[in-house]
């Protein structure tokens, strides 16, 4: 539970202030008017996107995306919750990322479910070396992404240490 109130309502909190903000002060881009504030030149801005698909826009504009993503959404967050009280996430760091994944998840489920948005707004538009602009994104799509590397990691590690005691045993 300690990690739901000290890092996932926080972060969920932030990605919702961030983009109530940008939905405040940025135009609506199906208007045709599009504000760019230029952060960092030439690498990093901060724009309004409306993104009703996944990341990269993948199905962005299907008229299903947001049905089909509000699905995998509930259907992720009930997982983790399953498997939290499973004892799945048995470390700090499996923890972390399943508190990030439940902030990123309920941050673009919210954008979804919104009363007049239908869209998970994004707003964080980096252009980088070689590759141009990269998709923009937003706060929960930060933690999702951070919290699969968590994830990965970890699997690594538990890995490398399950070797070892295998090892010790055999020696």
């Amino acid at each position: 539970m300690k990690y739901f109130l000290y890092l996932s309502l926080p972060l969920f909190a932030l990605d919702q202030l961030t983009k109530g903000w940008i939905v405040a002060n940025f135009p609506d881009p199906r208007e045709g008017v599009f504000r760019v504030i230029n952060v960092i030149p030439d690498f990093f801005n901060i724009v309004r996107v409306h993104n009703t698909g996944m990341a990269f826009g993948l199905l962005n504009g299907n008229p299903y995306a947001n049905y089909l993503f509000t699905a995998i959404g509930v259907t992720a967050l009930t997982i983790i919750a399953v498997l939290w009280r499973k004892g799945a996430f048995p470390d700090k760091i499996t923890k972390t990322a399943a508190a990030l994944l439940i902030a990123g998840i309920l941050g673009n489920f919210t954008d979804r479910i919104l009363p007049g948005r239908g869209y998970v707004v994004d707003f964080l538009d980096f252009i980088l070396p070689l590759y141009g602009h990269f998709p923009s994104f937003n706060v929960a799509d930060s933690c999702i992404c951070i919290a699969a590397g968590l994830l990965i990691y970890s699997a690594f590690v538990g890995a490398r240490e399950e070797a070892k005691a295998n090892k010790a045993k055999e020696g």
